[in-house]
């Protein structure tokens, strides 16, 4: 996550701090602050990719996959193609059981980058159940 949060430069102070903030409890695992923080940081700029998908990525660590897809799919609204998003969210439909969703997931990503290995995993455990 060190490459998060390049920009902000022309952000304005408190949300530049929030975001330092948000980056430090993330890397101590401090999930229930950094949720806080990332929270009052999308409440002033709901189109913030990076900080969505720190917010997403907590909520599909913390086990809460329908949650983490509503912000997943917020930046996919943004950049359709961002890989890690639609892996995490291929994964989060994986976990829920939405077989359909998680494949059409890993299609998009193999049309970007075809030799994805975390794809191939994914689809593999896919075609077991499937």
């Amino acid at each position: 996550m060190t490459g998060l949060f390049g920009l902000g430069a022309k952000e304005p102070k408190e949300i530049r701090e929030k975001k330092t903030q948000l980056k430090k409890y993330v890397k101590a695992k401090n999930y229930e602050k950094a949720l806080k923080i990332g929270e009052q940081i999308l409440e002033k700029n709901e189109n913030d990719h990076d900080v969505q998908f720190v917010v997403g990525s907590i909520h599909y660590l913390r086990g809460k996959y329908q949650k983490s897809l509503s912000y997943f799919d917020r930046i996919l609204k943004i950049a359709s193609y961002d890989p890690e998003s639609l892996l995490l969210k291929a994964n989060a439909h994986y976990k829920l059981g939405q077989i359909s969703e998680s494949k059409s997931c890993c299609s998009k990503i193999l049309e970007i980058d075809p030799k994805n290995k975390s794809v191939h995993e994914l689809l593999q455990k896919i075609s077991k159940i499937d």
